[in-house]
């Protein structure tokens, strides 16, 4: 290359640079910040602006019960609420209960209920039930034979009988009035003195005399299920205290 190019060469990168400085500053990379010089965004500064330049309301959270702070409060240690309820359910159930007691000695019943028995048991041991009318009779405004639709008192008696001249139902009356008695209902109108005296008393409460007296009038079978409720529910025979035959009814 001769001394001419080099030369125009040497002039050309000159020219160049002139010019770069001439055009303006050169760009230099803006400075670096440490995580420590940052500075957090100004509450408010992101946030959008109202149409009429005001800064925009959050929008408020439901309402929380609570403290005035907002807080909920904790649920309370004692639910009062349910011990009011069960207070209410576990009011004492005032209905009256049957007053009963229960006597083994006949001679401790009035005079008119110690007579009609033995009318009964004496007219039911001749094997001739008609001989049982005339107590009926005495007290046919308010006895009770249930079980028959029958009006006449006697045959409804026959009904309750495995034979047609009622002699079975002759026996039972006669095994009935010979146990003892339960007073029941004293000072009512429903006052009476009930035969047998298991009417009136829990079965799981009978000694084993008593379980023997029992089985004399109903059988084993018998006596097996009325356990599983617990009373007595075979026939049963009432007698007012003036003496006036109430009842001749089974159930319990």
């Amino acid at each position: 290359m001769s001394c001419l190019s080099k030369g125009l060469l040497r002039s050309s990168a000159l020219l160049s640079i002139l010019l770069a400085f001439t055009a303006g500053p050169i760009s230099l990379p803006e400075k670096a910040f440490a995580l420590s010089e940052l500075k957090p965004v100004q509450k408010g500064q992101s946030e959008p602006q109202a149409q009429n330049g005001e800064q925009a309301q959050p929008a408020e959270p439901d309402e929380v019960e609570g403290d005035s702070e907002g807080i909920p409060l904790p649920d309370p240690l004692v639910d009062r609420s349910a011990n009011q309820t069960n207070q209410q359910s576990a009011k004492p159930d005032t209905t009256p209960e049957m007053s009963v007691v229960i006597e083994h000695d006949i001679s401790k019943a009035p005079e008119p209920v110690r007579k009609l028995r033995q009318q009964i048991i004496d007219a039911a041991a001749s094997g001739d039930i008609e001989k049982l009318r005339p107590f009926i009779a005495a007290g046919q405004n308010q006895l009770r034979i249930d079980g028959s639709d029958s009006e006449d008192p006697i045959a409804a008696l026959k009904s309750y009988s495995g034979d047609p001249d009622g002699l079975e139902v002759l026996a039972i009356i006669i095994d009935l009035l010979s146990t003892g008695y339960a007073h029941v209902d004293a000072g009512t109108p429903d006052e009476a003195y009930v035969f047998p005296y298991f009417a009136g008393k829990p079965l799981n409460t009978l000694t084993a005399p008593e379980k023997v007296e029992l089985l004399r009038i109903i059988t084993a079978g018998d006596l097996a299920d009325m356990q599983e409720y617990g009373n007595y529910s075979f026939y049963r025979i009432g007698i007012s205290p003036d003496g006036k035959w109430k009842f001749f009814t089974a159930g319990d």
